[in-house]
């Protein structure tokens, strides 16, 4: 069973950047169709974006398009999420998952957005 570490979140001033990381283990990663997700308080969880296995591909949900890139490193076994223009809307826990049949979801990583 791959385990997932996201890391990286931490208050966030609107306007500014963050870069969310997502470790995992095993070799398997680097075959798989990733995605970030996130669950803003009282809501359900929700994906934000996917990148194919060779990074040749990369979707986004319409409200980040144009502020995060999704992007991975194979050899390190890292997924990453740039965070740019944040906003108050962006605040949430984010987590990082196989696009389809899940692995195990690790403890996410808080992102606030607030001045």
């Amino acid at each position: 069973q791959v385990q997932l570490v996201e890391s990286g979140g931490g208050l966030g001033q609107p306007g500014g950047s963050l870069r969310l990381s997502c470790a995992a283990s095993g070799s398997i990663f680097s075959i798989s169709l990733m995605a970030w997700y996130r669950q803003a308080p009282g809501k359900e969880r929700e994906l934000v974006a996917t990148i194919t296995s060779e990074s040749s591909q990369t979707t986004y949900i319409d409200s980040v398009k144009g502020r995060f890139t999704i992007s991975r490193d194979n050899a390190k076994n890292t997924l990453y999420l740039q965070m740019n223009s944040l906003n108050p809307e962006d605040t949430a826990v984010y987590y990082c998952n196989k696009r389809w049949t899940k692995w195990t979801w690790g403890q996410g990583t808080q992102v606030t957005v607030s001045s």
